[in-house]
């Protein structure tokens, strides 16, 4: 029986050996561990890449969402409109800051509908949260207008979006802030956990800088609360090198997606089509089926891994307690019982595909 893993960090690992073993000795025997030469170069690498003014380096995705936020002054009493349908940390970091989250639906490919968004707004709304899921951008015109209308600063959790595009304009450059995640799942990632915040605003960069730094303006003097959310210089080596390696990331897993859509019966297998503005890098090739559960252990009896992105919403997760209940989003509700995401790294070769794509279409069949 064919093995085809969700998943293969040994491949990229081994693909990558000599390059990161050179890295990581030329990183501790320099005994620079935290910030210093390789994160400034991992952050001028990335403004160039991305297209944007400024690039702060971070410890996690979660931690730039926060320190984003922290840099708005988004705090207790202010309201954030999110979709249900992301990872926790989206909502999370809301409430990290003390700020209320408050849930708009989604569309059919899974990110937030900005006529939902629209109608979130209220006295209390401070900033829009969309999430680029999968791989693919927001619907961020309409919602640039949206908080033009309100005064609202926008925030994009685009931690599944490195290096994907909207009109040919880089994901987390849209809005005020936009926050990364270099987690070892993502397209573009670390040994460990990692992230980043691309904006054009100086000010809210520096305080970034800042509040990552437990609020040193220097050495000696602390200017607010801040924390310890620093990028380690290895994460910083290892991300700028395998920046130079995103492109072909990204094009080998586009087309494993476009080979998937080839095969896949569109019968029984929906996939959100790709606008012709739009330039989507898969993060994840998130399917949605009938019989869900069924599928997967039909794929796990024939050797193939599979995911969920993800299986609860996040309105109904126990933490939420935001008096939510089931049937209140009923479109990420419904994608949450039908979603599942195949096997699309970039290791996958041809056969791989196909036999996965036979497999789904022979358990419909």
């Amino acid at each position: 029986m064919r093995r085809v893993d969700y998943v293969d960090m040994a491949a990229q690992f081994a693909a990558d050996r000599d390059a990161l073993m050179a890295i990581a000795e030329r990183v501790f025997e320099g005994g620079m561990w935290v910030g210093g030469g390789d994160v400034e170069a991992f952050e001028v690498a990335l403004t160039a890449y991305a297209g944007a003014a400024h690039a702060v380096a971070v410890s996690s995705g979660t931690g730039a969402l926060i320190l984003a936020l922290k840099a708005l002054d988004i705090g207790p009493g202010d309201e954030v409109i999110v979709p249900p349908s992301s990872f926790i940390a989206s909502a999370a970091a809301v409430v990290h800051v003390g700020a209320t989250p408050v849930f708009a639906d989604v569309l059919d490919d899974q990110n937030v509908d900005p006529t939902a968004v629209e109608a979130a707004v209220s006295d209390r709304a401070r900033a829009i949260m969309p999430v680029h899921l999968t791989g693919r951008i927001c619907r961020m015109d309409e919602i640039a207008a949206i908080a033009k209308r309100h005064d609202l600063r926008v925030v994009e959790d685009a931690a599944q979006s490195m290096g994907s595009k909207l009109a040919g304009r880089m994901a987390g450059t849209f809005g005020d802030v936009g926050c990364f995640s270099a987690h070892p799942l993502k397209n573009l990632n670390a040994m460990g956990d990692a992230g980043y915040a691309l904006t054009d605003d100086a000010e809210i960069a520096a305080r970034i800088r800042r509040l990552r730094n437990n609020g040193l303006a220097d050495r000696d003097t602390v200017v607010e609360w801040g924390f310890v959310d620093r990028m380690d210089s290895l994460q910083a080596a290892v991300l700028t090198h395998r920046l130079d390696l995103l492109d072909g990331v990204i094009e080998r897993r586009r087309a494993n997606v476009g080979l998937y859509r080839d095969l896949l019966d569109p019968a029984h297998v929906f996939w959100p089509p790709c606008r012709n503005d739009e330039f989507n890098t898969f993060h994840t090739f998130v399917v949605q089926v009938d019989r869900r559960d069924d599928l997967r252990t039909h794929l796990a009896n024939h050797g193939i891994g599979s995911a969920i992105h993800y299986p609860v919403p996040i309105h109904l997760q126990p933490a939420a307690a935001l008096g939510h209940s089931a049937g209140d989003f009923p479109v990420a509700e419904r994608q949450a019982g039908r979603i599942v995401s195949l096997p699309v790294h970039q290791f996958l070769e041809p056969d791989d595909i196909r036999y996965v794509a036979d497999t789904v279409n022979g358990f419909f069949q």
